[in-house]
């Protein structure tokens, strides 16, 4: 494997200055943003890898579970503040959250006990990465589907509420959306396996590849954390819409988008 030196990622960083330089010189905006968060993806990135080092060292389940559970939180965070329109109080967190929780968590769970069997099954070498990458790409197809869902409940307010005064149940005034949600949510991913080895070389196998992995073999994995990722997006990104757009109802059957905070 290639060693990278500071130096060589002072080269790459370049890229990023050209970019904000650009954004500046046709007042784009996003100058700032995009150095801020290349800041932030260092400083992420480098503390995780000192962290890591310690649990790779330790193997011990208790550290694993606050590793996840800083994970969930994280993401949860991410989901909700991604949303325009917000779910009102402890909804805003709680159904992105959630809904991660019992999709990459267990998805992450089935992989490392039953495909995978490595043992001890919480070896943090692999269920780490592994949930790291289930988990990210959920939670991208949750906040698109909760997003979709709330912007679009609040521009079609009216039509909605002349179809429950027309005696649809709330589920029937609200089908379309919630299937257009989902659809949107899952995108991502569709596009991601559609193109893969086509277009794209996804990042683990190209990951694998640069260590000096059999080709194959990168392959054999790669193929596995996609059809993972789809699968924990899919369940995600449906419970966090169903559930979201129950919340926006009540027993009286009428739309309450007085649940939501306009952001």
């Amino acid at each position: 494997m290639i060693l990278l030196t500071p130096f060589d990622l002072a080269l790459a960083s370049l890229l990023i200055l050209i970019n904000a330089g650009l954004s500046l010189f046709l007042r784009l905006g996003i100058g700032r943003q995009l150095m801020i968060s290349a800041a932030r993806a260092t400083a992420q990135l480098s503390l995780l890898g000192f962290a890591l080092k310690f649990i790779f060292e330790l193997i011990h389940p208790g550290l694993l579970g606050l590793m996840v559970l800083f994970m969930l939180a994280t993401a949860g965070w991410e989901v909700m503040r991604r949303q325009s329109l917000r779910f009102a109080g402890p909804w805003g967190f709680g159904i992105g959250t959630g809904a991660m929780c019992l999709s990459s968590f267990l998805i992450t769970l089935f992989a490392l006990m039953v495909i995978i069997s490595q043992d001890p099954w919480y070896t943090p070498q692999y269920a780490i990465p592994l949930l790291g990458m289930i988990l990210g790409n959920t939670m991208n197809g949750i906040a698109i589907g909760l997003d979709r869902l709330t912007q679009t409940l609040w521009e079609k307010k009216a039509i909605i509420e002349t179809r429950l005064m027309l005696g649809q149940r709330f589920s029937e005034a609200v089908s379309d959306i919630r299937k257009d949600s989902i659809r949107s949510g899952m995108i991502p991913i569709i596009n991601a396996m559609s193109v893969a080895g086509i277009v794209s070389l996804p990042g683990m196998m190209t990951g694998q590849i640069l260590a000096g992995a059999p080709p194959m073999e990168a392959v054999k994995y790669q193929i596995l954390i996609m059809f993972l990722i789809a699968g924990s997006t899919g369940f995600g990104t449906i419970f966090a819409v169903t559930a979201g757009a129950r919340r926006l109802s009540d027993h009286r059957e009428r739309l309450r988008l007085d649940r939501l905070k306009k952001y």
